[in-house]
């Protein structure tokens, strides 16, 4: 019997087209499958090994119960200039996502800026996607997004928020961008996920059980406990984290018509289902800005870059190598990971193979 901690690797080219296959098995148009795959892939690139095939049972278990419209109809339902709101039909997050921000990027480009909120949308994969997307058209990016209630105000006990991401980058002009991507919990949740495959206990400041006391063990959480807010306690500054998932929770729910706080869907069969709805779907927000309407363009670059080597030599913290840049690690990872392949933990695969066995789509173990 293998060990549930041991790893396997895989080209991230291969997972890529598994994870394409699986979404056109249950009727998602080709592109859109290619698409969807893309974000899963670069997430498992990236190091984000919560967001990248790890969450693709999640995907084909909506799918294969009809939860998630395969072939949805995106449309701009309000529109001024520079801002809309896009409806997405119920559709993959992973598919609803990159269109609303191309509409974003769209309008920064011809009017300066864009931002587009979305409602009636799924579980978008790593918001630091999207921004990258952004940078390819030398445009500041953001996203946010909200996700299913696991996370309790500073000062509560139960679960009202979700973990609500922000991600925003900037452009370099020698030096790589500047990638900030960020939960507005302590901690991912999915990083509770991988702690509870890999048998780990947690870092105190992550969760509560339910009675909102403070645990080390990942199993409370699943078993009616929450996560905790960015800085856990107020006198670390929980209530700022707090505070900028509200901030995520209104931008991308309130303004979109989607469902905001504890009546956000869940994406995760097995999440409890809210009392009632009070719009569609779970929310996002895109933006994207023009350097050029602030600022010359490649001064704004050279800018960045002296602003990331001052910064490289900030002197260093006992028992430290010094700060990183925002991005350093997931840049890192993505570069060992394009070469040498991306590790799947033992049950990450079982469910690979799973989904292999139900679909027919041939999934191999090299």
């Amino acid at each position: 019997m293998r060990d549930e901690q041991e790893t396997y690797l895989f080209s991230s080219d291969y997972l890529k087209d598994f994870s394409a296959k699986v979404f056109a098995y249950f009727g998602v148009p080709s592109a859109d499958a290619r698409q969807a795959a893309d974000v899963l892939a670069k997430s498992d690139l990236r190091g984000i090994d919560s967001h990248g095939v790890a969450r693709l049972h999640t995907y084909f278990d909506m799918l294969a119960l009809g939860k998630i419209n395969p072939k949805p109809k995106i449309t701009i339902i309000r529109e001024k200039l520079s801002v809309a709101s896009v409806d997405g039909d119920n559709g993959l997050g992973l598919v609803v996502g990159p269109k609303a921000n191309e509409i974003a990027m769209e309008k920064a480009e011809q009017y300066g800026s864009g931002w587009v909120s979305v409602c009636h949308t799924n579980h978008f994969g790593i918001a630091g996607y999207y921004p990258l997307k952004a940078l390819e058209r030398d445009l500041i990016g953001w996203a946010m997004t909200n996700t299913t209630k696991l996370v309790a105000p500073l000062w509560g006990a139960e679960r009202m928020l979700g973990t609500n991401p922000i991600a925003i980058a900037f452009p370099g002009y020698k030096e790589p961008p500047i990638v900030i991507d960020m939960a507005t919990s302590a901690v991912a949740y999915g990083k509770i996920e991988m702690a509870l495959r890999k048998k780990e206990k947690i870092p105190r400041g992550w969760i509560v059980d339910k009675e909102g006391r403070m645990t080390t063990e990942p199993q409370d959480m699943i078993d009616g406990g929450a996560q905790l807010p960015l800085g856990s306690e107020r006198e670390l500054g929980g209530h700022k984290g707090y505070a900028l998932a509200a901030m995520v929770d209104i931008m991308c729910c309130v303004l979109s018509g989607a469902n905001w706080g504890p009546f956000a869907p869940p994406f995760a069969l097995r999440q409890e289902i809210p009392t009632r709805s009070v719009g569609k779907g779970i929310g996002h927000l895109f933006g994207a800005m023009r350097i050029d309407g602030f600022i010359d363009k490649d001064e704004f670059k050279k800018q960045i870059d002296e602003w990331i080597r001052v910064f490289r030599k900030t002197r260093p913290a006992p028992g430290t190598n010094g700060p990183l840049i925002p991005g350093d690690p997931e840049r890192e990872a993505e570069a060992i990971r394009g070469k040498e392949g991306i590790p799947l933990l033992k049950p990450v695969v079982d469910e690979l193979l799973d989904i292999s066995k139900k679909t027919g789509i041939p999934f191999e173990i090299r």
